[in-house]
């Protein structure tokens, strides 16, 4: 079985947010797929398997599977639109968040999102001690997002991960004003056995009508925070948001255990 390594949401080896991409005939044992995730220790490892009319893509993290993850479906497109079909400039993929939508465009790959819905809760002593900063602001939708003062809060916390497991959300984002883009974030994971991950693409589901909200912009470039970085091109769409950004080829390997 074929397995590629890309770094989504850059245009350099060695950063942005790694995903490994397997291509298959058929899906092997949700087990099988649990353990080559484990084996790969990435924030997601994506199985893609070739259908009618598009592809059926799934994503496992080291923990568990998860319904959506941006950075992983930017790398499965960059591996069919280059390797597997590149006469092609768009890929459907069949997923458990619904029909999403891959078009290449330029150096970038487009990605179709739905924005998730989001309500403001109140602030909360464990946040400001899982965080070690008190935020300003905590919207909860499928993720938890903490808004910050200033982006010098975002890029030096040090939270602690077992204080993150307490809080509400899949995964817990810290977001601020941008000095140099519109917005800088960091996704802290621990929920999926994910420290921090360092470029979050479904995270900006939330991030991205946040901060088209208070900017009053539709278009919106964000900034990952995380020791590796990665960039970020955002479009709102109504209730949908266009995720956009670079991705490059790291490794190519032959899977040779067996996937019952």
């Amino acid at each position: 079985m074929k397995q590629y390594v890309i770094d989504a949401f850059t245009s350099r080896p060695f950063s942005g947010n790694p995903a490994a991409v397997c291509v298959m005939d058929a899906f092997p044992k949700d087990a099988s797929m649990m353990n080559l995730a484990m084996e790969n220790a990435l924030s997601e490892t994506a199985f893609v398997v070739k259908e009618k009319d598009g592809y059926r893509l799934r994503w496992f993290t080291p923990g568990t599977e998860v319904a959506l993850c941006g950075h992983a479906t930017l790398a499965s497109a960059f591996a069919v639109l280059t390797f597997l079909e590149p006469e092609r400039d768009c890929v459907h993929f069949s997923t458990l968040s619904g029909l999403l939508t891959v078009r290449r465009e330029g150096k970038r790959l487009r990605m179709d999102f739905p924005c998730v819905r989001q309500s403001e809760i109140p602030v909360t002593e464990e946040m400001e001690a899982a965080f070690g900063v008190r935020p300003q602001k905590a919207l909860l939708g499928t993720d938890l997002v903490c808004v910050f003062e200033s982006e010098a809060q975002v890029r030096e916390m040090k939270p602690d991960q077992e204080k993150l497991m307490l809080l509400p959300g899949r995964i817990q984002n810290a977001t601020a004003k941008g000095l140099h883009a519109d917005c800088v974030s960091r996704s802290f994971a621990p929920k999926l056995a994910i420290p921090e991950d360092p470029v979050c693409g479904s995270a900006h589901c939330q991030i991205g009508p946040y901060w088209g909200g208070v900017l009053g912009k539709r278009t919106i470039r964000a900034c990952q925070a995380s020791r590796r970085g990665g960039e970020l091109y955002l479009e709102l769409m109504g209730d949908r948001i266009a995720i956009s950004g670079e991705a490059v080829l790291v490794a190519e390997t032959e899977i040779r255990a067996e996937l019952a």
